[in-house]
């Protein structure tokens, strides 16, 4: 029966009198075009730009209506100003707009479609290193005892190195905790790491602006999020106030973290214990097969 409705004759589709005639072009082209409106439909969300983009869907509402009633002179002026808005917009829009283009070359971005592990799987501090800041973490986190660590990855993060004091030193839990002690010259501000050196104490961060984040965090938590908003980077935070030690990557905050997990994350095989971390589609049914798969073995042997 379905036969006699879908006759396929070359690029033809025919579906009882309807000819739909495509190419594998076409085809390709669609695929790409709804990929990239999705990516485009996500971004928008997760940024600023969603506030936007309802006001700029209220102004094409009040503009259509102008259209409608014959208002010419409102319609004039909104066609004067459209070249001015569209310039307002990507001035506003900028950090979000670079963010963009460099999550262009993530591989985060085909993270979600390739059965990857995780952006972080491969880590990019050796394991003498991830133990020394690990363990400075949580000696700090007992004390009380601010500290703001940024793990650079593929991003370069020298425009924020350069507002530091530069250090190039070997990554040890005594220095760390020397750095972040109280009324020390270093001891304000975040100190960045990149291969496995301390290049930099006492840099400036930019603070983020999402209005979801908690009013009881401060200076210090906003700074590490707003630099996970701008880079790749794995931020690592010590509460001043309780001593809970904080993760902030890829735009999001995860709070009291213990230092077992921390140690996970930087070397790459924790990502699953992330809350609201997301594998790949292709991960999850990977997983879920192996799980069926090692239960038949499993009951095969028993039997």
């Amino acid at each position: 029966m379905l036969d006699s409705i879908f006759q396929f004759t070359g690029n033809t589709i025919r579906i009882g009198p309807i000819a739909l005639t495509f190419s594998v072009s076409g085809v390709i082209e669609i695929i790409l075009f709804a990929i990239f409106c999705y990516y485009i439909i996500l971004w928008f969300k997760r940024t600023k730009a969603w506030s936007l983009l309802k006001g700029a869907s209220v102004l094409l509402a009040f503009y259509l209506l102008s259209l409608l009633l014959g208002l010419n002179d409102i319609v004039y002026l909104f066609d004067n100003l459209v070249g001015s808005l569209v310039i307002a917009v990507i001035i506003i829009l900028q950090p979000e707009l670079r963010r963009a283009l460099e999550q262009l070359g993530d591989r985060s971005i085909f993270a979600r479609l390739l059965p990857a592990s995780s952006p972080i799987s491969d880590s990019v501090l050796n394991i003498e290193s991830i133990d020394a800041v690990t363990r400075a973490l949580s000696s700090l986190g007992r004390k009380k005892i601010g500290a703001l660590i940024v793990v650079e990855r593929s991003i370069v993060l020298n425009e924020f190195i350069e507002t530091g004091i530069a250090l190039d030193a070997r990554i040890s839990s005594a220095l760390i905790e020397q750095i972040f002690e109280h009324n020390t010259p270093l001891h304000d501000g975040a100190v960045i790491i990149r291969d496995n050196r301390i290049v930099a104490a006492t840099c400036y961060l930019p603070l983020s602006h999402n209005d979801a984040i908690s009013k009881e965090l401060g200076t210090r938590h906003r700074a590490g999020l707003g630099i996970s908003e701008v880079s790749d980077s794995i931020t690592l935070i010590s509460s001043e106030e309780t001593g809970t030690l904080s993760i902030a990557m890829d735009g999001k905050l995860y709070r009291n973290m213990k230092p077992d997990e921390i140690r996970d994350i930087l070397s790459g095989s924790g990502t699953e214990r992330i809350p609201d971390r997301k594998d790949s589609i292709l991960t999850r049914r990977l997983r879920s097969w192996r799980k069926k798969k090692d239960r038949k073995n499993g009951g095969e042997v028993q039997s």
